[in-house]
């Protein structure tokens, strides 16, 4: 039987790092993967990037051979979390030095396993070879976005992914399969061809590709703006000149429901057009009983109290008129959108200024009265009835095609027709440029000029679906920013009531050069050191086309999104750009959606049936993952929580639970749980309100056939005898205190599912949720034990710091806690634990410890002084770290205990609402691990081989 090694998943990863990664992630545009299309909840690349290290990587504790005592363990743990701290970065992601020893620590585990010799470190092809051919090929049956492929390919690893949704399919295909598919081709377009013959191409990876993305995408911009560029007419400015408009800002309308007044009535949101300082500008309606029109000006307009909220008076459809004061109904506002009777009117004009954005009144720049028809085939579907998520449809826009403007229509259909006629441009240039006259297609896995043209249409009609984004009525404007907003700022099709319809031929956002450009820089960055592979299947019934395989894999969180109904949006572009380019992709008029696992309600009767449906489907699809899965490598499996999990119930939330019980029920063994946070800025909010992560990895092993089955009482055992070592490596690894509840989750859950089943009293079978709140409990009672093996002193000021805080009181109550734990106040005194005040006493303060203290000369060392010191040198103008490292360096032992205490304190301060407390002890306990790496290179003041103070003395007194 094969041996089964622990990863180093399965103990302990640099979480702090991976998260901070993440979190900065969110902020990265330019290059980022994200920016070829929009899919909803990606998860960030440095978190997929690390979880698949740590899948594949042993732990230490694997090799007792190599790594013979737990010191050694340690040491080499923190280096493979260096190499993790190294390779998250975005800046890491294409910097070949990083990712190749990355892939080598890959190999060398891999090699071990096999008793080989793994290649040498230095040979980064060497590596990738060896990975193309040992290392397991990585599979997400839930691909969505693509993220987690993309970086088992960063990795070097074989790279797959499927979907059910097409979209998101594409997607994949245009991130994972296409760019290695053409590495390393130089550009077919006349232009590059003729660099070429000069000899000036030296473009790697995807840029050659990337260039002709650019290419022809910019002749596409220049026939449509030959086409409909008469459309989009310049602004004229109050001084004669023109200007390029960026946007029409409209506002859609209704007759008013007053018999007597029966004007229209503008269902304006907002007369704030831009709040920037000083440049501050609004709408300004035309006076009551007048014909509707608006004027811009950099005062409020007169009796506005709140120019932010407009005419609008309550919840959604609810606005007063303008002309008589009547306030309408939302019925009566969603009975005329029904009946088709919502008008829409422009409001104002913003164009392109010198020094930002101009404000202009509508009459500066008309809309010509005649637009060309258009062709609506594939646009009159009807949009899903999900009362979440597109609620337009509450208002009468049903279809795709209600969604855009007249002009917009134009607009997108002009562009979709031209990917075809782009298309045909390159395959005779991609002959003329030598690629094969091969007649097979991309999608039946061609490679010649017609499959190389049907690549480059692929990232052209992903260009149009982009722009579709910021082409739609469902568009706002940004006074904030003076920009628009894209239609998918929400993760919703909403109505809005204010809408911008921007120039697609501005050079701004919406503009087709921008979304190609954004596109090609993407694309020119993707890795593509190994091919991949994404299919269209459902997950439900995957008999995975390849296997074993090692599952990395982001579900979808039951009913948080829905994919299916959104991404019909952006199906309809694509299957208008790629019908022939995608055949299996596009057959149906709209994405799939009752096989899609996600619990919709509308969809299946109730929540209640679609909570069961989506149970029973996933539960089908775990137990496919668990039968395709290796046996040597453990499966990560992303939890999205949703928000009102995260407020209201906690670790042991419905959902949660449920998702828990149906990896139990498949057969899976949960061994750990790690918290991805993806805000950082929610840090602080989570230590005030014990919000959870944004996602967790659960990290699971497949469960032994003839697992036994205990007791109650034996798995509390279990539990208490287990946890405290997996605690403190999981502390090793500098996981926060905020995030330690989630964290610790993993080994007791992993006690809970190795075993078939864990009787009750009465023998029934315990619940995952009743399992979850023994794990809480049994937890907190070890950590609360912790504080018994701490020396009296610390003892003393935990109880102390947990009733007082540092508020001075009487010396008497001082007195009565030192004669419970055995020690006296003059003990305390002496070693400024304590400040004694002349009849009262208070801990001291960490800006009142003496700066020259350290712990090597400290006859009587405490730990709370450890903890309280190293907080106060962290936060010290200078020295920072590197002192606070060489004040762990000489506590010795005492340095883990501190790092105990660390924990401690933050419970205490989060029970009482200290937040500025609690984020102390936080951040101290996540850097923890690194102030030891950097002691272990100091040199300590004591000369070496001599003993120091701190051993000649009973520092646990």
């Amino acid at each position: 039987m094969t041996k089964i090694r622990k990863k180093l998943i399965e103990i302990s990863i640099p979480l702090e790092e991976i998260n901070k990664a993440s979190a900065r992630e969110k902020s990265i545009r330019h290059g980022h993967p994200s920016t070829l299309h929009l899919w909803w909840a990606r998860r960030p690349l440095a978190a997929c990037r690390a979880v698949l290290f740590a899948q594949l990587v042993d732990d230490p504790s694997s090799w007792p051979e190599k790594f013979p005592t737990v010191e050694a363990q340690d040491v080499e743990r923190r280096r493979l979390h260096r190499v993790i701290a190294r390779m998250v970065p975005w800046e890491a992601s294409n910097d070949e030095d990083i990712l190749n020893e990355a892939r080598y620590e890959i190999a060398r585990s891999v090699a071990w396993g096999l008793d080989e010799e793994p290649p040498p470190p230095d040979d980064g092809k060497a590596i990738l070879d060896y990975l193309q051919t040992k290392a397991p090929p990585v599979y997400d049956p839930f691909s969505g976005g693509g993220s987690i492929p993309l970086e088992a390919q960063r990795l070097g690893l074989r790279a797959y992914g499927s979907d059910l949704n097409p979209v998101a399919v594409l997607i994949g295909k245009a991130l994972v399969e296409i760019p290695p598919k053409f590495a390393g081709l130089p550009p077919v377009n006349p232009d590059a061809q003729k660099e070429l013959a000069r000899g000036h191409w030296n473009g790697k990876g995807a840029q050659g590709l990337a260039e002709d993305v650019r290419y022809y995408g910019k002749w596409m911009r220049e026939m449509a703006e030959k086409r409909i560029g008469h459309l989009y007419p310049k602004a004229k400015l109050p001084n004669g000149s023109e200007a390029t408009v960026i946007a029409w800002l409209w506002a859609r309308t209704v007759v008013c429901p007053n018999p007597a007044c029966q004007k229209e009535m503008p269902l304006l949101s907002s007369f704030v057009l831009s709040s920037k300082k000083g440049r501050e500008r609004y709408l300004v309606p035309s006076e009551p009983g007048a014909p509707l029109s608006f004027d811009v000006s950099n005062q409020v307009p007169k009796h506005c109290t709140d120019p932010s909220k407009g005419l609008k008076r309550g919840m959604s459809g609810i606005f007063q008129c303008l002309h008589c004061g009547e306030v309408t109904s939302r019925d009566y506002v969603a009975a005329e959108g029904t009946a088709n009777r919502i008008g829409k009117v422009v409001t104002a004009v913003v164009a392109e200024g010198k020094g930002g954005r101009i404000y202009l009144p509508a009459a500066a720049a008309q809309i010509p009265n005649q637009l060309p028809t258009v062709d609506l085939n594939g646009l009159e579907i009807e949009l899903a009835p999900n009362p979440r998520d597109v609620w337009c449809r509450n208002f009468g826009l049903n279809t795709p095609a209600s969604l855009f403007t007249q002009r917009q229509l134009v607009a997108l259909t002009t562009f979709s027709d031209l990917v075809s006629d782009a298309r045909e441009l390159m395959v005779e240039a991609a002959r003329t440029a030598g690629l094969s006259n091969d007649p097979t297609p991309l999608h039946l896995g061609g490679s010649g000029a017609i499959a190389y043209a049907d690549a480059v249409a692929t990232y052209l009609g992903l260009g149009v679906s982009k722009m579709a984004d910021y082409s739609s009525t469902v568009v706002l404007w940004s006074p904030t920013r003076d920009q628009a907003k894209s239609t998918f700022a929400r993760q919703a099709l909403p109505m809005t009531w204010d809408f911008a319809e921007v120039n697609i031929l501005a050079e701004a956002a919406g503009d087709f050069s921008v979304s190609i450009a954004g596109i090609s820089r993407t694309l020119g960055d993707i890795p593509t050191a190994s091919c991949g592979r994404v299919f269209n299947i459902n997950a439900s019934a995957n008999s995975f086309p390849v296997r074993p395989i090692l599952i990395s894999t982001d579900p979808p969180y039951y009913d948080n999104i829905g994919y299916a109904d959104l991404s019909d949006f952006f199906y309809v572009w694509l299957r208008r750009c790629l019908p022939g380019v995608w055949p299996d992709l596009f057959r149906r008029l709209a994405v799939p959606k009752v096989e899609e696992l996600v619990a919709m309600p509308y969809r299946h009767g109730g929540k209640e049936e679609a909570e069961a449906l989506f149970m029973k489907g996933m539960g089908k699809a775990l137990i496919a993952v668990r039968n395709a899965a290796t046996e040597s490598e453990p499966l990560a499996i992303y939890y999205a929580f949703k928000q009102s999990e995260v407020a209201q119930d906690g670790i042991t939330s419905a959902g949660w639970a449920s998702f828990l019980q149906a990896v139990f029920d498949a057969g899976l063994i949960v061994d750990g749980t790690w918290p991805v946070r993806t805000e950082r800025g929610a840090r602080t909010i989570s230590i005030d309100t014990n919000a959870l992560a944004s996602s967790i990895v659960l990290v699971c092993r497949k469960k032994q056939i003839d697992a036994p089955t205990i007791t109650r009482g034996e798995f509390l055992r279990l539990l208490k005898r287990e946890l405290p070592d997996a605690i403190d490596d999981i502390r090793k690894a500098g996981v926060g205190p905020v995030d330690m509840q989630q964290s610790v989750i993993g080994p007791g859950m992993g006690v809970f599912s190795r075993y078939a089943k864990i009787l009750e009293d009465d023998d029934s079978a315990m619940s995952v949720k009743t399992a979850l709140a023994l794990i809480n409990r049994v937890w907190e009672e070890i950590e609360n034990e912790l504080d018994a093996a701490f020396d009296a002193e610390t003892q003393v000021a935990l109880v102390w710091y947990a009733s007082y805080g540092f508020d001075p009181r009487p010396s008497g109550d001082l007195i009565m806690l030192c004669t419970a734990k055995n020690t006296s106040d003059r003990a305390l005194f002496h070693s400024e634990v304590f400040e004694d005040r002349k009849g009262k006493a208070a801990l001291t303060a960490r800006e009142n410890l003496p700066v020259d203290w350290n712990p090597a000369k400290d006859s009587h060392l405490t730990v709370w002084e450890c903890v309280q010191h190293v907080a106060r040198t962290l936060r010290a103008d200078d020295g920072g770290e590197e002192d606070a490292a060489r004040l762990v360096a000489d506590m010795g032992p005492k340095s883990a205990e501190a790092r105990k205490l660390a924990y401690r304190l933050f419970e205490i301060a989060t029970q009482k609402g200290w937040s500025a407390e609690a984020l102390v002890y936080n951040e101290l306990a996540e850097i923890w691990p690194k102030l030891e790496d950097k002691a272990a290179n100091i040199e300590t003041l004591a000369p070496k081989g001599a003993p120091r103070e701190r051993d000649l003395f009973d520092l646990g007194a």
